[in-house]
């Protein structure tokens, strides 16, 4: 289903983010929490690109078995990293021609041996472009977009920020995801000033809960610029072991995920890192059984 029909039919959407993985134990665990998952009602669910492009054709093989083996609506992530303007405009229309009418439309971090991004000849250099040109060549599909609550790592000037979140959605963007963060008061304000630059599309909440302190290192590391609140560390620090880590850090996720609901925010996307567990445990303690529930 496009996303602009969900958003408009759906008070409060819940989605879910998984990475392609790259072993046959790994496909088969992610299947195994993708079914897990599945009573919850999804709204959408999307796939990862890998860091860098790294993971493209893994992406579009899970992107295409999950919209052929379950009834799920799928968002593929596509970036401009390491393709062609005729490159992604053959990815994006094998995605049509199965069936996948979502795509997030992202820049994408520089591949490791690059301490910037360089769009390759003939590409992209853009989100705003990316959009744009997908708006054009393909106008079937729904095109979402990310923000950025705690401010992007390479603009530091805040008024810059919201002038390029802006030429994204004036190029075509349907939504905006948010990358992940731990203080609402963040989200908030940056819902605020998504109003003032005149920007009116939904914006989703992007949750990852904490499970262990290597996980909190690698946020920290992907999300670069992640706030960690004190008092949320103060809670890591009193837990004497990973499992305790584990049950602070989905406690700390699911008082995020009440608030934000308590305060109508128009989705909750998790991001998931494949497993299941913690996300069916957030729901579960707020009393939700599945996203029906949201949209009484």
């Amino acid at each position: 289903m496009h996303i602009a029909k969900i958003l408009q039919q759906q008070k409060t959407l819940l989605s879910y983010e998984f990475f392609p993985p790259k072993t046959k134990k790994g496909s088969m665990n992610l299947f195994r929490s993708i079914y897990n998952l599945m009573p919850l009602g999804p709204s959408c669910v999307s796939v990862t690109y890998g860091a860098g492009g790294s993971t493209r054709e893994l992406t579009q093989e899970l992107v295409t078995r999950i919209q052929r083996e379950t009834d799920l609506t799928v968002i593929a992530h596509i970036t401009c990293v390491g393709s062609t303007r005729e490159e992604i405009r053959e990815i994006l229309q094998k995605y049509s021609d199965s069936g996948i009418e979502n795509v997030m439309a992202l820049r994408g971090d520089p591949p490791v041996d690059q301490s910037q991004f360089t769009p390759v000849k003939g590409g992209f250099t853009y989100a705003a472009e990316l959009i744009a040109f997908i708006k054009k060549e393909f106008p079937q599909m729904g095109i979402g977009a990310a923000g950025y609550p705690e401010g992007h790592p390479e603009t530091p000037n805040r008024l810059s920020e919201m002038e390029h979140l802006k030429a994204k959605v004036d190029a075509g963007a349907d939504y905006i995801c948010t990358q992940l963060f731990f203080d609402n008061h963040d989200f908030y304000d940056f819902c605020e000033r998504c109003t003032i630059a005149g920007i009116s599309i939904p914006v989703l909440a992007g949750i990852m809960p904490i499970t262990s302190v290597r996980n909190m290192q690698r946020m920290a590391e992907l999300a670069k610029g992640a706030h960690f609140p004190a008092k949320l560390l103060k809670a890591l620090a009193r837990a004497d072991s990973d499992a305790h880590v584990e049950k602070a850090g989905i406690h700390w996720s699911a008082e995020q995920v009440r608030d934000l609901l308590d305060n109508e925010v128009k989705g909750i996307h998790f991001y998931t890192l494949n497993k299941a567990d913690p996300v069916i445990q957030i729901c579960e303690s707020l009393g939700i059984t599945s996203s029906s529930q949201l949209n009484k």
